[in-house]
């Protein structure tokens, strides 16, 4: 019987395979919306660009540059959309652990996509903004900046509190 505690104490949880599914569906679906809101909003804004007076003028950098962040915006909603869409087509089949698993993989290629679009949107901004040289510094500043608070302490929090 104190196997069986220990056990409990390292897993944390005392539930099914099934149980585990659902509650890590339902933990992936309410992180999706968090990110589903700043990359929707953000591609909506970047669609709009286009249509201003501003945009003619602007240098063939610069325009190729927004091209890249557009499509890029495109990719990472449809990435962050997805895990809805396999989750409406696979519902009742049974598959839910297999159904987390994708679209864990699907959140987190979208949260790339959304980092290289942040990125590129900031850029874009700062050299029409600007001109001015230091813009690429202080974009990969906060690249940098980014990929330590989504990346760096998740995993650093991983590897120090956890045993697997």
């Amino acid at each position: 019987m104190a196997t069986a505690v220990g056990d409990e104490r390292r897993r944390g949880r005392n539930e099914t395979e099934e149980e585990r599914a659902d509650r890590m569906w339902g933990e992936l679906i309410q992180e999706v919306r968090v990110a589903q809101t700043g990359v929707q909003i953000l591609f909506g804004f970047l669609l709009t660009v286009v249509f201003t007076p501003r945009y003619a003028s602007l240098e063939d950098v610069d325009r190729a540059i927004y091209i890249v962040t557009v499509v890029l915006g495109a990719c990472a909603t449809g990435a962050l959309i997805g895990p809805v869409s396999l989750h409406r087509l696979v519902s009742g089949r049974r598959v839910k652990s297999q159904a987390v698993t994708w679209a864990s993989r699907m959140t987190f290629v979208g949260l790339m996509l959304l980092l290289a679009t942040m990125t590129s949107a900031l850029l874009l901004i700062l050299r029409v903004a600007t001109h001015d040289g230091y813009v690429p510094y202080l974009v990969t500043g906060v690249l940098v900046w980014y990929l330590v608070f989504w990346f760096g302490v998740p995993l650093w929090t991983r590897h120090r509190y956890s045993s697997h």
